[in-house]
């Protein structure tokens, strides 16, 4: 679809709406860098997004501005590089832009939001573009600004375990390094060989560790971002302590890319443990799983770094498409849990009690357990694959809700008797500790009676029990409409004030994040 076509019927094409991943939110991804299997009619929905006449079209004397003044080597506009960048991981959205930019220091980020804002021209910045809500892909002719050669580390103290590095930086090669160092990230996510620390922070990814270690709104010290009209706001500190003023870091975790651009972070790191144990458990019902739940944080403790689950359907479709065994007897339902400390002895003598109450008290019918790290790694495949399996089982639609931890069930189990045979599979899975569930639905094509069936039904249900309705891929191109299902009218309102106050000519990602009726 040319821009021009895109502009006369105010919307762009998309695969689905329903069908999100890889966490940006670079929150849930396929722990496989290779692209999902296609499915038919992609590309076949339109969304709604009406492109403001403040924003200017693209012309071949920016990109030659651009390309001369400033990005001289590094601005590709063939349209065959561009494509990956325009579409997103799981080819749900596709974008229309034809220049990416690819800064290697925050002064040319500055030139580039500069020259853009001077000029009226929208900037899609984009990480390492795992994202499942459509945030991080254009959606008409927005220039993509990729930080991917913004990947250098910039300190790191090995006593107070603060690293500062730039946004483009994969989380796994932060990993990597940090583990050579006896330290490690205090987030972990599915999609960590291909995104950023940059777009996790932009899109507050949470993950595995967010039990152990908190939200990134807790372990971020400082982050440099430069601003619409190309400012840099250096507020990279790397103190633990800084009550002076408002804490200006948080408004961009979260921000999606529209209120600045990220370019460095400083991040507090925790000690690698000595100790990893990792579980893997089955339970006859979710109640009991609940219950287990509040043994474990009893009996564990301190060494307790995640709680996950899985029901039988994804343990199907991880058999089915992937070939991965049950590494247990059949159960309705699973539960990972990984301890980490300082003492092999201890923490296993404290896994040992917990395991001998939850048998004994027959909370748990079966389970296994793995310190070895081939073995670890195996047991996490079985939740961290969830999301690729789901995408060898048809049209995928995503949800990520955010519940009272009593409730996140149920919810699957509604939706289940809500669509009866409409549907191919309703699995749920996600993060116990964090009250966190990721609801797909699959279906052998798109099917609009069905996305009708599921929305807002949903969006209605995770309200009536005062839920989010997106605990932390973020809102983004797909949900932005909903988000008065989480938030009250007078707190969006005074959102949309930030926006205009930061970004008043709207050209940092615009139609994301925000709903329509703030433009």
């Amino acid at each position: 679809m040319s821009v021009s076509a895109c502009f006369a019927t105010s919307a762009y094409c998309l695969f689905s709406h329903g069908s999100n991943s890889p966490e940006n939110s670079e929150a849930e991804g396929s722990s496989e860098t290779s692209m999902p299997p296609q499915h038919p009619h992609m590309y076949s929905q339109t969304f709604t997004c009406r492109r403001p006449q403040s924003i200017s079209r693209l012309r071949l004397r920016t990109v030659c501005g651009l390309h001369s003044k400033i990005l001289a080597g590094r601005t590709i506009t063939d349209p065959d590089l561009l494509e990956s960048s325009n579409v997103d991981w799981l080819k749900t959205v596709k974008g229309s832009s034809e220049v990416l930019l690819r800064p290697q220091t925050t002064e040319e980020v500055s030139q580039i939001l500069s020259y853009c804002n001077s000029r009226n021209l929208a900037v899609n910045p984009q990480g390492g573009n795992t994202g499942l809500v459509g945030g991080s892909v254009p959606v008409y002719d927005e220039i993509i600004l990729s930080t991917s050669l913004m990947n250098n580390i910039l300190t790191f103290d090995n006593i107070s375990g603060i690293l500062t590095c730039q946004a483009g930086c994969v989380l796994e090669n932060l990993s990597l390094y940090l583990e050579e160092r006896d330290y490690i990230m205090p987030l972990d996510l599915g999609a960590k060989g291909s995104c950023q620390i940059g777009g996790n922070v932009a899109t507050n990814a949470g993950g595995l560790r967010l039990l152990r270690y908190g939200s990134l709104h807790g372990t971020v010290l400082g982050l440099e971002v430069v601003l619409a009209d190309g400012r840099v706001l250096d507020c990279l500190a790397t103190l633990r302590k800084d009550n002076t003023g408002y804490d200006l870091k948080q408004l961009f975790i979260g921000s999606e890319g529209t209120l600045g651009v990220i370019t460095a972070v400083s991040i507090l790191c925790p000690r690698k443990p000595k100790s990893t144990n990792v579980v893997f458990l089955g339970c006859e019902t979710f109640e009991e799983l609940l219950k287990t739940f509040q043994l474990c944080r009893g009996m564990l403790g301190e060494i307790l770094s995640a709680f996950e689950f899985l029901d039988s359907e994804c343990m199907r479709l991880l058999n089915t498409h992937l070939k991965l065994p049950n590494p247990i007897t059949d159960c309705p339902f699973y539960i990972v849990i990984e301890t980490s400390g300082s003492d092999q002895d201890h923490d296993s003598q404290k896994l040992d009690n917990f395991l001998e109450k939850a048998m004994a008290s027959t909370l748990v019918t079966d389970g296994t357990v793995a310190t070895e790290q081939s073995k670890i790694k195996d047991l996490w495949s079985m939740r961290e694959r969830v999301t690729e399996a789901l995408t060898h089982d048809g049209f995928t639609y995503k949800y990520d809700i955010s519940l009272p931890v009593e409730r996140i069930y149920q919810l699957v189990t509604d939706m289940r008797q809500h669509l009866g045979d409409r549907a191919k599979s309703v699995v749920g899975y996600g993060h116990v500790g964090d009250g966190n569930l990721h609801l797909n639905i699959t279906s052998p094509a798109k099917d609009p009676a069905l996305l009708a069936a599921i929305e807002p039904f949903v969006y209605e249900w995770t309200a009536s029990c005062q839920g989010s309705i997106s605990a932390e891929h973020g809102l983004g191109l797909k949900k932005r409409n909903y988000i008065y299902y989480s938030k009250p009218s007078q707190a969006v309102a005074l959102m949309g004030n930030i926006k205009a106050m930061l970004d008043p000519k709207g050209i940092l990602n615009p139609y994301k994040t925000l709903p329509d009726d703030l433009k």
